[in-house]
């Protein structure tokens, strides 16, 4: 190899490792790899921020901007609450509802504003119809990522393979190009997910249902174990059975780490936590008769009725949230005197109040929190947080929504008729959505991810360092020498392949970038179209359904159902499979070799 494609070589391991192992933050990361490509001369300036100028990042953008649009009239979640009202009593057809909504709206706008809208949708129908909500929010992770295939504006993925694509003269991909073989995917998908995720997902119970259950107030509380308590050694499940048969106690914390008593045979230690849900009646009397106490952050809590009341409830950082990446210490809440954090709750790991303040909030983060029930009110209309027994009914501007869904209706007509490229038609919707008040401009501001974008722009730069050094090249003969003498249909399966197992642990819009210089030089050196493959790195790109870091859908349900990393891979891994196995046998047959 030449000095230069070691290079290349070398700061792509850098970039891998810091990307999987995020030592730094993804956007630090890109701008890193932009800086780097510059100091060791492989890429002018100019060429290393021409990502900037990117089609696929600009539309990318004004995507994000239209799909919060349509969040924010109610256009998605006014349809989704309608028919999943007509579905209650009924769990599997709630859920089957719930999946084919998100799949829908996921076909067309972005999807983790769909997430987040129907999370606190699946938490509270899981009370009303008495379901675990953690049989159901992997499979709304899943399908809204399944149904992003089915067109070129349903992932961000899609958007820049399709640029990516048109630079290197193999034409870019029609609105509903991928839909003959991503329609059926999602369908098979769905009706997998519908049958085999409550057999396979774990039966845990919401900790925060609604506030009031047939007229009983119920309430979360978190005690501790002090070293004399009487409940020392006793199974969690079984503690307050016989005095106490309806409180539940639904985690017990033990070094920062959370057990399930209904799912983790554990035996009550000294120095524990309960997190505990029961009527007020119930708390105070285990209070006083069961050895247990109030950690310190809740001396003061109030139980009972009366504005003043204390209630305890859970909030879950969303991806958009301006407090990701920012110490708990230096936010709002954190400084709100009607706000009292109890702890936090992370993958898995829960951090009480001696360490909390100091804790860099990340995506799908819960904070357990007790403040005043008039508080919840103040709570409600914020971007920054999801209250967990909230069903997002405090959507603004719902006047909007025809005009909303009218507006995006013409990108799509417009973009699928070829009247117009698809950034024009995206931007002149985002234009169309502000002026005509849909969208506050400071609203469409915030929802831009900037993470991502400039993610897409340093892998545009290493991904045309790669071609520039003729790396890509090299990798494409190193991956076709374990395929001698095979035909290009088991080349194809194995760009697919890899493409799926990259995007497990990278981001799919960094293994797209990533993988497309190799696909095409595969497809190139065996003479056949690269189409093909192009359009396989589309769907093993976005086969991200192996782990929970895959995709930041997966990220965000991973805490509110108790998910455990071996979850993601009892239902991610057929699905991988029928990915492969689909893609294998089909797009040869519509983008033929």
């Amino acid at each position: 190899m030449s000095m230069s494609i070691w290079i290349v070589t070398i700061l792509l391991i850098v970039t891998l490792v810091l990307l999987i192992t995020e030592k730094l933050p993804v956007d630090l990361t890109a701008i890193g790899i932009t800086v780097a490509l510059i100091l060791v001369g492989i890429l002018t300036p100019l060429e290393a921020v021409s990502g900037f100028a990117s089609p696929a990042v600009i539309t990318v953008a004004a995507m994000f901007m239209v799909s919060q649009g349509m969040i924010k009239t109610g256009a998605v979640g006014f349809i989704g609450q309608k028919v999943i009202a007509l579905s209650r009593g009924n769990s599997k057809l709630a859920m089957l509802v719930i999946m084919l909504i998100v799949g829908v709206s996921s076909a067309f706008i972005n999807n983790t504003p769909v997430v987040v809208l129907f999370i606190p949708i699946v938490l509270s129908l899981s009370c009303e119809l008495s379901f675990s909500p953690s049989k159901f929010l992997i499979p709304v992770s899943y399908a809204s990522i399944l149904a992003g295939t089915s067109t070129l504006i349903g992932t961000s993925t899609n958007i820049i393979v399709s640029d990516y694509s048109a630079s290197r003269g193999y034409g870019a991909l029609g609105m509903f190009e991928l839909a003959p073989i991503g329609v059926p995917i999602a369908l098979l998908g769905i009706v997998f997910l519908l049958f085999a995720a409550p057999l396979l997902m774990p039966s845990h119970r919401s900790p925060v249902c609604e506030l009031k259950e047939g007229g009983r107030r119920r309430y979360l509380a978190e005690f501790s174990v002090p070293r004399e308590s009487l409940l020392i050694g006793q199974a969690a499940d079984r503690a307050f059975v016989d005095k106490h048969p309806s409180l539940e106690v639904l985690e017990l914390i033990r070094y920062s780490h959370i057990y399930y008593p209904d799912r983790d045979a554990v035996v009550i230690a000294p120095d524990d936590l309960l997190l505990v849900k029961g009527s007020a009646n119930e708390l105070v009397d285990i209070l006083h008769a069961e050895g247990v106490e109030l950690p310190l952050a809740e001396k003061d809590m109030v139980l009972g009725s009366g504005e003043n009341a204390s209630i305890v409830i859970e909030l879950i950082i969303p991806p958009q949230s301006t407090l990701v990446g920012r110490r708990l210490v230096e936010s709002r809440l954190q400084h709100d005197p009607d706000v009292h954090i109890i702890a936090i709750q992370r993958s898995g790991l829960h951090y009480t109040e001696k360490n909390v303040q100091d804790i860099r909030l990340r995506n799908g983060d819960i904070l357990l929190i007790w403040c005043p029930e008039s508080k919840l009110e103040k709570l409600r209309p914020e971007t920054d947080l999801i209250i967990v027994e909230d069903v997002h009914h405090e959507i603004v501007h719902k006047r909007k929504a025809r005009m909303a869904f009218m507006i995006f209706s013409g990108l799509v007509i417009t973009a699928s008729a070829g009247l117009a490229d698809i950034m024009v038609c995206a931007l002149a919707a985002v234009f169309l959505m502000i002026t005509t008040g849909c969208l506050q401009l400071r609203d469409a501001y915030r929802t831009l991810q900037a993470n991502v974008l400039l993610l897409i722009v340093g892998t545009i730069a290493l991904g045309k360092a790669m071609e520039k050094t003729g790396a890509s090249q090299h990798y494409a003969e190193v991956f076709l020498s374990f395929f001698t003498n095979s035909d290009p249909v088991m080349v194809l399966a194995g760009v697919i392949l890899l493409t799926s197992i990259s995007t497990q642990l990278l981001s799919n819009n960094a293994t797209a970038i990533l993988m497309l210089p190799i696909a095409i030089s595969s497809a190139e050196a065996l003479g056949v179209d690269p189409k093909a493959f192009i359009i396989g790195v589309c769907f093993g790109a976005s086969a991200c359904y192996g782990t929970p870091i895959g995709y930041q859908t997966n990220l965000l349900v991973y805490s509110p159902g108790g998910y455990r990393f071996s979850d993601y891979l009892k239902l991610g891994m057929p699905l991988n499979l029928i990915v492969l196995v689909l893609g294998t046998l089909f797009i040869p047959i519509l983008w033929p070799f």
